[in-house]
């Protein structure tokens, strides 16, 4: 898109192309370029070629697992219930969204509007990460028309799971809501945004509510296992706050490591707004990470004291343990106080790509690698779990770069108001450009007339 912009094509960010005319539906979906630009365009990007390798191995192994089913695809047994596609889709992609109820509350109700032109994309990548953990627990669970059977006919209230359930269905309705104001904004249904802002007070609250209790409740998942976690990763008493806290740094450490790779590979999307407020938002997202984490660690400690498990610290699994906090806590830490101190983004956004990598490797640890710590034998991941891994992520990336490609996430929607001093100026350049024909005209009929005289 880069090149295209250069030769002066139109990019799409309004209803109306710069000559008055509205953009249809499929000018939209192509970005404004002809189908043989936007496949051209396609087929130059390497990456795509690497998503369509992964699709093309991992897609067939997907729908395998649904013929053939789970054995076919995973190791996972009674003792080790939990592998890839929720040790790492579930209990990893779920506290890496927790910022869309943290920026929507910053912007909404504590009134930060500075942080507006990043506030869309925490809102998006909270939708994107829980769909694709559903996506993720689909695949484990197979069945995927049999959802709604545990949420409406078989009731649980007292069960840990049923909870889950209903608060990440919920939560994800609600951040379909909040996301679906700048689809209308795309699509040209003012009535729909309006009343997407008349309940945004509503939906924020219900995100708050509703993302605090499920994120509490996965930790609480492994109450139900006690003695079968290695207690540097389980505290009855704190496992629900462990996953909590760590889901807050999490989330916007998130945000802004996607916010680093969109200003870099997709900067044609970015407006000027979201460009020149990028490293100071980035700044600010880092000092709220940065509390998040101090809290983590100090719960840790705290969890760890008031269970008296020192001892393990001597150990393997306590080297193990000790150099998980050191990369996914210690040092985000000390990177981000000097960082933010000296002002220096790209420090601050190496910290924030650490906090995002200890915080998965601390879900892997506690759902997988921790689980059943006194067994002699291990569960290793299958080959096709892997793969199949991997494709939904690669799913994930697409679906994630479709929307940014579109939708006014990255960029501000023009709207009439803002349209009209540029169609002003087109009627003006119009109007100058038919006095300039009909000058033209008038001296060369002119000199014919000069001329036959």
């Amino acid at each position: 898109m880069k090149r295209y912009k250069k030769e002066g094509i139109d990019i799409v960010d309004s209803h109306y192309r710069q000559d008055e005319k509205k953009w249809t539906l499929m000018e939209k979906l192509l970005l404004g370029l002809t189908p043989q630009q936007y496949v051209a365009q396609a087929l130059r990007n390497p990456f795509n070629w690497i998503l369509a390798a992964i699709f093309a191995v991992g897609i067939p192994i997907i729908l395998g697992r649904f013929i053939f089913g789970l054995s076919w695809v995973t190791h996972s047994s009674n003792d080790y219930p939990w592998g890839l596609f929720l040790g790492f889709g579930l209990f990893a992609m779920v506290p890496l969204s927790s910022s869309g109820f943290q920026l929507g509350t910053t912007v909404e109700i504590f009134g930060r509007h500075d942080f507006e032109p990043i506030e869309r994309l925490g809102l998006l990548n909270g939708l994107l990460g829980y769909f694709f953990a559903v996506v993720y627990l689909l695949v484990d669970l197979g069945q995927p028309w049999r959802l709604p059977y545990p949420m409406v006919v078989s009731f649980g209230p007292a069960a840990v799971l049923f909870l889950v359930a209903w608060h990440v269905a919920t939560y994800l309705s609600v951040q379909v809501a909040e996301v679906s104001a700048s689809f209308f904004e795309w699509i040209g249904f003012p009535v729909g945004k309006r009343g997407v802002r008349k309940i945004t007070l509503g939906l924020t609250v219900a995100g708050i509510i509703l993302s605090t209790l499920h994120q509490g409740a996965l930790g609480a998942l492994f109450t139900y296992a006690p003695g079968k976690v290695h207690p540097l990763w389980y505290s009855a008493s704190f496992q629900w706050l462990h996953f909590f806290v760590s889901s807050l740094p999490g989330g916007l450490c998130m945000v802004i490591a996607i916010s680093t790779i969109v200003s870099k590979t997709m900067a044609w999307r970015c407006d000027d707004r979201f460009k020149e407020n990028l490293d100071k938002l980035t700044i600010a997202l880092a000092k709220g990470a940065s509390m998040g984490l101090a809290t983590y660690l100090t719960i840790k400690l705290i969890g760890i004291a008031h269970d008296n498990e020192w001892e393990y610290l001597a150990t393997g699994w306590g080297q193990w343990f000790m150099l998980e906090i050191f990369i996914g806590v210690i040092a985000p830490l000390v990177l981000f106080a000097y960082g933010i101190k000296n002002r220096l983004v790209g420090v601050v956004r190496f910290s924030a790509v650490l906090t995002v990598f200890g915080v998965v490797l601390n879900r892997i640890n506690t759902a997988m690698i921790a689980f059943n710590w006194k067994l002699a034998e291990r569960e290793i991941p299958h080959w096709r779990e892997a793969i199949i891994s991997v494709t939904i992520f690669a799913i994930y990336i697409v679906v994630y770069r479709f929307i940014l490609y579109r939708l006014p996430i990255l960029y501000a929607w023009k709207t009439a108001d803002a349209l009209e001093p540029a169609t002003e100026k087109v009627r003006v350049a119009k109007a100058y450009a038919s006095e300039e024909r009909l000058a033209v005209g008038a001296s060369y009929k002119t000199k014919e007339e000069a001329s036959f005289q």
